[in-house]
C-alpha cells in the first residue's frame, strides 16, 4: 500500500479509538481527522470539502426546518396520539413504534422519516415517563430494516440497480428484494424486542415530579370546540404529566378533588395543575386547554410571538400587599401571571385573588422585550426567560400536515427529489408561517450535519488512497473457489466500508470487486448484487455508518459503545439470514 493509505488507516483507526474511549464530540473528532488529511495533501480541499454539498447531507439539514414547522404548530403531538398511542411499557413501546417505522421506511426515504419522528419521540417518551436511550436506536434500526425491503426503500438500493442496469442485467421488480427484506425486518424486530432492554442504555432523566422547589400553581381551562371535550383525564394524556400533577377540577361552581383517571372532560372545566416550570411549558402546548386568565388575550403582542418568563418579586415592588387582579398587573407591565409559586407550597386562591408577597416568584407571559424592559427594575429580584415556551400555533397545524403530506406524494412518486420536495417543504412552512425564521435557524442540528460531512471525506479518502480497493480484493482472495465464502467476504467487506464511510460509497466500491469475482467463479452474480444492498444498509455497529444512526446519537445521549453492545449481534443475525436465503432465491 501505499504511505497514504497507511496514512489514512492510522487516521481511521484513531479516529475509532477517540470515539470509544472518550466524551469528544463526534463531530471534533471527525473533522480533525478530515483537517489531517487535507493538511497532509491525502485530500484536495474540494474532496475534504465535498460533504458540505452532498444531497443527502443538504436534505438532512433541510427536513429539520421541515420537522420545526410541525413541531411549531402541534403537529408532532398529533403524530404521537394518532400514530403510537398510549404504551405501559418501554416494550411496549418499542413494540409500537417500530412496525409503522418499518412499513413507512419500505416506501419513503428513510431520512425524513427518522428527522420527522425524532421529536415526536423524544415527546413520547417525557409523557410516558420512558427513557428515549431505549427508543431512538430502535427508531433508527426500524429505518434500516424497512428500507430493504423494497427496491426504493434506501437510495443504495437504487444505486446497485442503476449498476446492474448499467451493467447489462435484466430489470428488478420493486418488491423482487422482499423476498430476502421482509424476514430480516422480521427477525430484527423481534430480536429488539427480546434483547433491547438488556443491550440498550436506560438513560431516564434523572428528576421525580416535584423535586423542584418551585412549584407552581397553575389554572387552565378547557376551551371551546376543544378536542379534549369528552375525553376521560387519562385519555387526554393530563395524568401522566412529568413533574405535575392535576390537583383538582372546577366544574360549575363545584369542586371535583382527587379527580378520577376516568373523568370525563366538559368545555369550561377549570383544571388546576401544581408542577415545575418545564411541565408548565408542556401544559401550555396542549391543544384544547388555555390560561384560566382572560388576561392573556388582552396583551399587545399575538401568543405566538410571546414567551415564558420567570421572576421573583422584591421587596420594594409597589404591588406587594395587593392582589393580582387589584394592582392591576397587566396594565403595569404589559404581562400576565399564569402561575406563582411560593415556598414550595400551594396557594388555595385564584390567580388574580393572589396577594403578592416578596419572594414570590411569577411565571409570566408576555413579550420577550420584557426582560430588557425590567432588567434594571426594583420590583423584580430575578428575571430569566424559559427557553422554548412560546405557544404553539395550533390554527396552523392543519397547514403543517397538509405541507408533510404534499412532500410525501411528490417524492413517492417520483415527481420531485427528496431534496427538492424537502427544500419546497421548508419554504412553504415558513411562507404560511407555521414556523418562524429565527425558529428554523435554531432547529438545524449543526453538529449531526458537519458528522454527515466529515463522514463523506473520510469515505473519499478510503478511496483515493487505494486502500478500500485493496482491502476489499485482500478480504475477497481469501475465499477460493467456494461461492458460499465469497458471499460472505462480500456481505462482511461492504458492511465493514459501510461502517467506516457511507452506505452508498460502500455499494460503489464493493460492486466492481464483487462483479470480477462471480465472473472468476463462474457463477450467477444475482446473488452478490442482493448482499451488497443488504450489507450496505445493515449498519448497526457505529453511529457513523448510516444517517439515520447519526441522527438520533446526540437526541437519545448514546455513547459510541451503545451502538456496538446491540448493533453488532443483529449485524451477525442479518448477516448469516441474508448469506443463508439469498442463494436459495438467486442460485448461483
Amino acid at each position: 500500500m501505499t504511505w497514504e493509505a497507511w496514512f489514512t488507516l492510522g487516521i481511521i483507526l484513531f479516529q475509532m479509538g477517540m470515539l470509544i474511549s472518550t466524551r469528544t464530540g463526534p463531530d471534533v473528532i471527525l473533522l480533525g481527522g478530515v483537517t489531517l488529511l487535507l493538511v497532509f495533501n491525502v485530500l484536495t480541499p474540494e474532496e475534504a470539502l465535498g460533504g458540505l454539498a452532498n444531497e443527502g447531507m443538504v436534505t438532512v439539514g433541510v427536513l429539520y426546518v421541515v420537522v420545526a414547522g410541525l413541531r411549531e404548530t402541534g403537529g408532532i403531538s398529533w403524530l404521537v396520539e394518532k400514530c403510537l398511542g398510549r404504551p405501559r411499557s418501554t416494550l411496549a413501546a418499542q413494540a409500537r413504534l417500530m412496525p409503522p417505522v418499518i412499513a413507512m421506511s419500505a416506501f419513503l426515504n428513510n431520512t425524513p422519516v427518522v428527522a420527522m419522528l425524532i421529536p415526536a419521540v423524544k415527546e413520547w417518551a417525557k409523557n410516558y415517563r420512558l427513557p428515549v436511550s431505549q427508543l431512538l436506536i430502535p427508531l433508527s434500526y426500524a429505518s434500516i430494516l424497512g428500507g430493504v425491503c423494497t427496491l426504493i426503500g434506501t437510495s443504495t438500493n437504487l444505486v446497485v440497480y442503476g449498476l446492474l442496469l448499467k451493467s447489462g442485467f435484466p430489470e428488478l421488480h420493486m418488491f423482487e428484494i422482499t423476498q430476502v427484506g421482509l424476514p430480516v425486518a422480521v427477525l430484527g424486530f423481534f430480536y429488539i424486542l427480546l434483547f433491547g432492554r438488556k443491550w440498550l442504555p436506560n438513560r431516564e432523566p434523572a428528576f421525580t415530579a416535584l423535586s423542584d422547589p418551585r412549584e407552581y400553581t397553575v389554572e387552565m381551562i378547557v376551551e371551546p370546540d376543544s378536542p379534549l371535550d369528552g375525553k376521560s383525564i387519562e385519555e387526554a394524556g393530563l395524568r401522566n404529566l412529568t413533574g405535575m400533577f392535576l390537583i383538582e377540577v372546577e366544574r360549575e361552581g363545584r369542586i371535583l378533588p382527587a379527580v378520577s383517571p376516568q373523568e370525563r372532560l366538559k368545555i369550561n372545566d377549570r383544571l388546576v395543575f401544581c408542577g415545575i416550570v418545564e411541565s408548565v411549558v408542556d401544559l401550555q402546548r396542549i391543544r384544547g386547554l388555555k390560561p384560566a386568565t382572560n388576561q392573556v388575550f388582552k396583551l399587545d403582542s399575538p401568543r405566538p410571538d410571546r414567551c415564558l418568563i420567570e421572576t421573583v418579586v422584591s421587596s420594594s415592588c409597589a404591588l406587594v400587599g395587593r392582589t393580582i387582579r387589584d394592582g392591576r398587573f397587566r396594565n403595569q407591565y404589559n404581562a400576565v401571571v399564569i402561575a406563582v409559586a411560593r415556598h414550595g407550597k400551594r396557594i388555595h386562591k385564584k390567580i388574580g385573588d393572589i396577594i403578592l408577597q416578596p419572594g414570590d416568584t411569577l411565571l409570566l407571559e408576555a413579550h420577550p422585550s420584557f426582560l430588557e424592559q425590567q432588567k434594571n427594575s426594583r420590583d423584580f429580584y430575578l428575571i430569566s426567560r424559559v427557553e422554548d415556551s412560546h405557544p404553539l400555533r395550533h390554527e396552523r397545524s392543519y397547514i403543517a400536515m397538509g405541507i408533510l403530506a404534499g412532500m410525501v406524494v411528490c417524492v413517492t412518486f417520483g415527481w420531485l427529489s427528496m431534496l427538492k420536495a424537502a427544500m419546497l417543504a421548508a419554504g412553504l412552512m415558513l411562507i404560511t408561517q407555521c414556523c418562524k425564521v429565527s425558529t428554523a435557524r435554531r432547529s438545524v442540528d449543526w453538529q449531526v450535519l458537519m458528522v454527515i460531512a466529515a463522514s463523506f471525506a473520510l469515505g473519499n479518502a478510503l478511496e483515493k488512497s487505494g486502500l478500500a480497493h485493496t482491502v476489499g480484493h485482500g478480504l475477497i482472495s481469501l475465499a477460493g473457489n467456494s461461492p458460499w465464502i465469497s458471499l460472505a467476504l462480500v456481505y462482511l467487506v461492504t458492511i465493514l466500508f459501510t461502517e467506516l464511510i457511507t452506505n452508498n460509497a460502500a455499494a460503489v466500491l464493493v460492486f466492481p470487486i464483487a462483479m470480477s469475482t462471480a465472473r472468476d467463479l463462474g457463477v450467477n452474480f444475482m446473488p452478490f448484487a442482493v448482499v451488497i444492498m443488504m450489507a450496505a444498509s445493515a449498519s448497526f455497529a457505529t453511529p457513523i455508518g448510516y444517517q439515520t444512526n447519526l441522527m438520533v446519537y446526540g437526541p437519545g445521549g448514546y455513547h459510541f459503545t451503545d451502538y456496538m453492545k446491540i448493533g453488532i449481534p443483529l449485524g451477525i443475525l442479518v448477516g448469516v439470514t441474508v448469506i443463508g436465503l439469498t442463494p436459495l432465491c438467486w442460485p448461483f
